[in-house]
């Protein structure tokens, strides 16, 4: 490839055979005509167990253009488990992450670049606004960045993107990071390197169906919030010290109104409204124990993040070595 830098492009693609002749040729115009072929690229796109004609998109694409090559999981493993995949069989000295569905455009691919050329070794992006997207979708998105600075241990910028350019020395860190559990966005930034942001407004599909789930999107976000902190953890003993003492003070209340004025006519509803109280923040602490038990057994098990099933495009010694021929 002579001396230029190798910009590697990961990709997890599920259910986006509409997308990827678009994706192919707006990839290939930025590298051929935007930076005149300063550059040499690697598109690593990993077929996310799909269930339209997502791989047979992808071979055409990959037997024009050698430049082009995929990995195909052996069934879904969600969108972190196709962008994991990915980004494990890159070789470039940059990469940049991206989805698949044109959302995440690729013209802005040179002004990563600029950044990572001027030292910075991760640039993301910023959203500055969500087209074709639902109100219940963007008020969610900001609920979730409210309480991830709130409660994290690494605070992910406000409305960044998994659209973003790494560093060879800082995906190898990442890739060498062994939980399971992880808040991707927070990751990046627990890592340390030096970062930069650049804003964008994010586009509406091309094509295709998007994958979004309600149900799916929150648990995997509690998930996350979770595996980025251990603040549930440290508010249950406190929660639990402040109710002990308001307890006590409100049985020495009655201890003293007993005295003064005698027994008061027992009152059922609070008698009951204080224990469903009670019993609901108990079984609430318990879920965050439940989930943080969940995780710790998922860690323990130690189940790779995603299965390959099969590679077409790279050479061997390009492969991670429990998938060299």
């Amino acid at each position: 490839m002579g001396d230029r830098q190798l910009i590697s492009i990961a990709i997890p693609a599920y259910n986006e055979e509409a997308n990827i002749p678009e994706l192919a040729s707006r990839i290939r115009s930025v590298f051929d005509d935007t930076l005149e072929g300063r550059y040499d690229l690697e598109v690593v796109v990993c077929e996310n167990g799909s269930q339209d004609d997502t791989w047979d998109a992808l071979r055409r694409e990959q037997a024009a253009d050698p430049r082009f090559k995929i990995v195909q999981l052996s069934r879904n493993f969600h969108m972190e488990g196709g962008m994991l995949a990915a980004l494990s069989h890159v070789t470039g000295d940059a990469c940049v992450i991206m989805s698949a569905d044109l959302q995440d455009p690729p013209e802005l691919i040179p002004d990563l670049i600029d950044q990572w050329e001027q030292g910075n070794e991760i640039v993301y992006t910023v959203i500055t606004k969500r087209h074709g997207e639902s109100w219940f979708r963007r008020a969610a998105a900001q609920l979730f960045y409210w309480i991830i600075n709130r409660v994290s241990d690494t605070p992910v910028p406000r409305n960044a993107s998994d659209f973003r350019l790494v560093d060879r020395a800082a995906y190898r860190a990442f890739n060498a990071l062994p939980e399971k559990n992880r808040m991707v966005r927070a990751t990046w930034g627990w890592l340390g390197f030096r970062t930069a942001g650049i804003e964008y407004e994010r586009l509406p599909r091309e094509g295709g169906n998007s994958a979004f789930h309600v149900m799916a999107t929150a648990g995997f976000a509690f998930r996350g919030i979770l595996a980025s902190s251990k603040w549930a953890l440290k508010v249950m003993p406190v929660l639990g010290l402040s109710l002990s003492v308001l307890s006590f003070v409100g049985f020495g209340a009655i201890v003293i109104r007993a005295f003064f004025f005698g027994v008061p006519f027992p009152g059922f509803g609070t008698v009951m409204s204080t224990v469903l109280l009670l019993f609901g923040l108990l079984f609430l602490m318990l879920g965050m124990l439940a989930e943080y038990i969940g995780m710790i057994f998922d860690e323990v098990r130690a189940r790779p993040s995603f299965v390959v099933r099969r590679v077409e495009g790279f050479d061997e010694a390009d492969l991670p070595p429990d998938q060299q021929f």
